[in-house]
């Protein structure tokens, strides 16, 4: 299998929001959207699959040695990195937010909690940021100011992600709220991990949405003007992910501790088309 080969079948199993803007795109741009999300999509399993810590961290270890590779002359082993070596010159993909990805995966083996929201950010900015910035370079942009508004959009899908997976990641002994929020608003840890609502609970996740969607505006309001046409395929992503916040809302806050809401395939490719013809507006 080649190694392009190789990223389209790993991206096409994840069934993602983050596959439905590609179709969109020119071939040279698909393909480098494909190969970065395959490359995080590899390193997340790191983490994901790997019950022990030990192994994982060797994987890791491996993971950065095998990048390396790709900016140093060598041919990389893992067939992800491979396709990387072809687009990372490409599209001018720096090795330093690369690397942040796997600094990003570091922290998930080393931190199952964070005590600010400052805290938080530093996470989302290594495993979101630095991907909005990736995929503005792909994308192609012309103002610098379109990198701040990446990182920004970064940061409101992941918090839309935290969101979304609040009773999944406390099953896995992983609460990704400020514990400054949980004691704000009065929550036990013990409430999360437990998988009992609580009035209380349900003001924390409310506010926790409303900072969301805040976080959405912002970054919306960054992107210049001279770069949004290029840049559609982000807003896109943006688009159904900020669907899938109003939806969590709609069906009601609490119930992020029991089961995860996804937006079906046919509303996403439904909302790809009217985010392509008429933008987003948060």
């Amino acid at each position: 299998m080649q190694p392009l080969d190789y990223c389209r079948q790993k991206a096409l199993e994840s069934k993602s929001s983050f596959l439905s803007g590609f179709r969109f795109l020119p071939q040279p741009q698909q393909e480098a959207m494909t190969v970065l999300y395959a490359f995080c999509r590899e390193l997340d399993d790191v983490v994901d699959d790997c019950s022990d810590p030990h192994i994982a961290q060797v994987s890791l270890n491996w993971w950065r040695g095998d990048l390396h590779k790709v900016f140093n002359g060598e041919m990389p082993e893992h067939p992800v990195n491979q396709a990387l070596k072809t687009i990372a010159p490409q599209f001018s993909l720096p090795q330093n937010e690369l690397e942040e990805i796997i600094d990003g995966m570091q922290m998930d083996l080393n931190q199952t909690r964070y005590q600010t929201f400052d805290d938080l950010k530093r996470y989302c900015r290594r495993v979101a940021g630095v991907v909005g910035s990736l995929i503005t370079r792909i994308l192609g942009f012309t103002q610098a100011q379109t990198l701040a508004y990446a990182d920004q959009m970064g940061l409101a899908l992941q918090l839309t992600n935290i969101i979304r997976d609040v009773g999944e990641d406390a099953r896995n002994g992983r609460i990704y709220l400020p514990l400054e929020d949980l004691q704000r608003f009065n929550v036990p840890a013990a409430v999360i991990m437990q998988g009992k609502p609580t009035p209380e609970f349900s003001a924390l996740m409310a506010f926790q949405a409303k900072r969301a969607r805040e976080t959405y505006r912002q970054a919306v309001a960054l992107l210049p003007e001279a770069d949004k046409k290029a840049q559609k395929t982000g807003l896109i992503m943006a688009s159904i992910y900020y669907a899938l916040l109003n939806e969590i809302e709609r069906d009601g806050v609490q119930n992020v501790l029991k089961y995860k809401i996804a937006i079906p395939s046919p509303r996403k490719k439904r909302i790809a088309l009217k985010t392509w013809l008429f933008g987003f507006k948060p």
